[in-house]
């Protein structure tokens, strides 16, 4: 069965960090470019970070970049989003898909080549 589950959500006041993880089941997840999106409340869902199959490459949106890091564990066919300096506007749900597309760019921050998600894990940046 072919299936992403997202963990490491949760509250944390600003200035703070988190490490969200995206684990794979049924399917190498290196094979494929992954995305991590957010939606926050009556907002469309957002493209936070991507990254590229066996490159590597990786791309961020303007919001979040500097502030955060994607990475990959083959061994453990994971990819990571590490969040730092969350601020309240970085409250939503997030959650990583995969797309397969074959070629990789900034386009790919759209949630629209995605066709695998996971359920998404809450962030809640309050103080």
């Amino acid at each position: 069965q072919v299936q992403l589950v997202e963990s490491g959500g949760g509250l944390v006041l600003p200035g703070g960090s988190l490490r969200l993880s995206c684990a794979a089941s049924g399917f190498t997840l290196d094979d494929y470019t992954v995305g991590w999106f957010r939606q926050a409340p009556g907002k469309l869902r957002e493209g936070v970070s991507i990254i590229g199959t066996h490159t590597r490459l990786t791309n961020y949106a303007d919001s979040v970049k500097d502030r955060v890091t994607i990475s990959r564990d083959s061994a453990t066919n994971t990819v990571f989003l590490q969040m730092n300096s969350l601020k309240p506007e970085d409250t939503a749900n997030y959650s990583c898909a995969v797309t397969k597309s074959t070629t990789f760019g900034p386009f790919l921050l759209h949630p629209n080549y995605y066709n695998v998600w996971g359920q998404g894990t809450q962030v809640t940046v309050s103080s």
